[in-house]
């Protein structure tokens, strides 16, 4: 059975941090392409950043993240990472992560982070 289960959410003063991991199962962790994705109140889903399959020596972010999130993965716990820095009020929204090969997509259940004083 095919899981993604977020973790390390919750509520950060701005100008804080916090590491979501993202627990892969029953799949080949590494084929994949992971994406981190969030989802604010009222908006739209938007990419927040991917990792390529494999080594994931290749990382891509949205221009909203200007350097203060980092994505990585590590294959032998079969585990997806996204690291905060810098956390701002608009970075509030349910958080999931997304693995993709050409042939299949899977989807966590989200975790949320707020970000208030």
């Amino acid at each position: 059975q095919v899981q993604l289960v977020e973790s390390g959410g919750g509520l950060v003063q701005p100008g804080g941090s916090l590491r979501l991991s993202c627990a892969a199962s029953g799949f080949t962790f590494s084929a994949y392409v992971m994406t981190w994705y969030r989802q604010a109140p009222g908006k739209e889903r938007e990419l927040v950043a991917t990792i390529s399959s494999y080594r994931g020596t290749t990382t891509s972010y949205a221009d909203s993240i200007e350097g203060r999130f980092t994505i990585s993965r590590d294959n032998t716990k079969n585990t997806l990472y996204l690291q905060m820095n810098s956390l701002k009020p608009e970075d509030t929204a349910v958080y999931y992560c997304n693995a993709r090969t050409l042939r299949n997509d899977y989807w966590g259940q989200g975790t949320q982070v707020t970000v208030s004083s």
